[in-house]
């Protein structure tokens, strides 16, 4: 499946900057986002929590939306259902991210061709907690 496909996430991971936006982290530490923000937090990306209630989480401030964020982002891990992921993708092009992830069980085959289109590195059904590991 090309959108899968190990160079892309690799690039992700490494090339396309270290400040990830996690839409859906909130400082619930039951929730997987919590997690994952902790271990790519361990692998020196800046975390910035993207949540209604715009949280502080592991001492980043947090936002209500990727519009509301006052600098730059490189990468926008997106922890919110299919139905409510395009229109992540949609603000994570306006905001000029370079990368969108969609996590495990996020899939949403027009989003990932539009942001794909508007000049997106994109994956979907991935989890970066898994991908660093494995791809050293």
């Amino acid at each position: 499946m090309h959108r899968d496909d190990d160079a892309t996430v690799r690039k992700i991971l490494t090339e396309l900057g270290d400040t990830w936006a996690v839409v859906g982290l909130s400082t619930n530490r039951s929730r997987a986002a919590y997690g994952v923000a902790e271990v790519l937090r361990r692998y020196g990306k800046r975390v910035v929590p993207v949540h209604p209630k715009a949280e502080p989480v592991h001492g980043e401030q947090g936002y209500a939306s990727l519009a509301d964020i006052p600098f730059d982002v490189d990468v926008v891990d997106v922890f919110v259902n299919s139905e409510l992921a395009g229109a992540v993708a949609d603000e994570a092009v306006a905001k000029g991210a370079k990368g969108v992830w969609f996590q495990l069980g996020v899939v949403d085959e027009e989003a990932y061709e539009r942001t794909r289109a508007a000049g997106l590195d994109m994956v979907m059904n991935r989890c970066p907690a898994i991908e660093i590991p494995r791809l050293g």
